[in-house]
């Protein structure tokens, strides 16, 4: 199992994070999903480590940024 962490820049509200969720959610590999609003936390489990590529690739198709 690997966890990996990642800042997610430009989220207000519920909805937002609805989006990214879902967005990251359907990228092969992902096992589970967890976003904070407050803080822009994204927190991605996997079976085994996924390209951070895809994970930067599913947050900006929700419209969002990853703050390296």
């Amino acid at each position: 199992m690997s966890t990996t962490t990642y800042t997610v820049k430009g989220m207000t509200c519920g909805h937002c994070v609805s989006s990214v969720k879902e967005e990251v959610g359907e990228v092969p590999g992902v096992t589970g999903v967890e976003v904070e609003l407050s803080t822009g936390l994204l927190t991605v489990d996997s079976e085994s480590p996924v390209d951070p590529a895809k994970i930067v690739a599913a947050v900006e198709e929700a419209g969002y940024k990853v703050v390296r």
